[in-house]
């Protein structure tokens, strides 16, 4: 079931396995393990399946329990923890040969008329998506990173489309691309900095991610360039945290991202 998947709705395609249960297929990284992003919306689509569609996602809480295995199929297993008038939960263990892989915990809400408002602003000057080049690291996820001009990390990202007119699948995608900048912002908090990629040989550092929540605010297509841009309030006992805005092009904030990640720093070998 894994391979070279280059179509992102591919991701979805997964077989159901009994009652509130799923199998999936993974893409192929260049780090060799399961992308994090990749497994946690999988991780929403399964819990989606168990939910009216009147009711969207608003927040996902989401364990890295052990790096997985991308020749492996993955198995979603959904707890139906409650359903409510306003808001359904739901629990998603993720497994794979070697056992649990993530812990995802996901909450639904049904559409209320209220208020919209925010406090916060795009951070800028940032410059324009036509003036930045390609850095990708896979066929599943386009990136043009801003100059740092501060120590944040910031980058215009887009899942390749276009994509389905389905407003689940772009939430899909906005948690698939939200795992994607966390350790490049808490590297460049570290007192060793953040190096040049030159190769996983060379790179100074041990990283993963341990854990993961996207609040979603409002809606915009995942297919169309958005903002993603981090920071880091520090590094300790091996961790840090990383948080941060995810902006559309037109000034509209879609969602916030919070992120630990493991950042141990390797030692020469004698």
């Amino acid at each position: 079931m894994s391979g070279a998947i280059t179509d992102f709705v591919a991701l979805f395609d997964m077989a159901s396995h009994g009652p509130d249960v799923w199998v999936g297929p993974s893409a192929q990284y260049p780090w060799g393990r399961v992308y994090g992003g990749q497994v946690a919306a999988q991780g929403l689509w399964a819990a989606a399946q168990t939910v009216p569609a009147e009711y969207t996602p608003h927040s996902v809480h989401a364990y890295f329990i052990r790096g997985g295995d991308q020749d492996q199929p993955i198995r979603f297993e959904v707890d139906r923890i409650r359903d409510g008038r306003s808001f359904v939960t739901r629990r998603v263990v993720a497994r794979q040969s070697s056992g649990a892989i993530l812990n995802l915990s996901a909450s639904f809400q049904i559409h209320e008329d209220a208020p919209d408002a925010t406090a916060l602003a795009v951070p800028g000057p940032v410059a324009a998506v036509d003036e930045l080049t390609d850095d990708e690291w896979g066929p599943l996820l386009e990136r043009r990173p801003v100059p740092r001009e501060e120590q944040r990390a910031r980058a215009w990202v887009r899942v390749p489309g276009p994509l389905p007119d389905d407003p689940l699948i772009h939430v899909l995608a906005h948690v698939f691309a939200s795992d994607d900048m966390a350790t490049e912002a808490v590297e460049l908090e570290h007192p060793r900095g953040r190096p040049e990629w030159k190769g996983p040989e060379d790179h100074p550092y041990m990283g993963a991610s341990l854990d993961h929540t996207v609040w979603f605010h409002r809606w915009a297509r995942a297919d169309e360039w958005c903002l993603h841009d981090l920071r880091s309030s520090g590094v300790y006992g091996s961790r840090g945290l990383a948080f941060g805005e995810v902006w559309a092009a037109e000034g509209l904030h879609i969602a916030s991202i919070a992120q630990e990640v493991l950042l141990r720093e390797l030692k020469p070998r004698d």
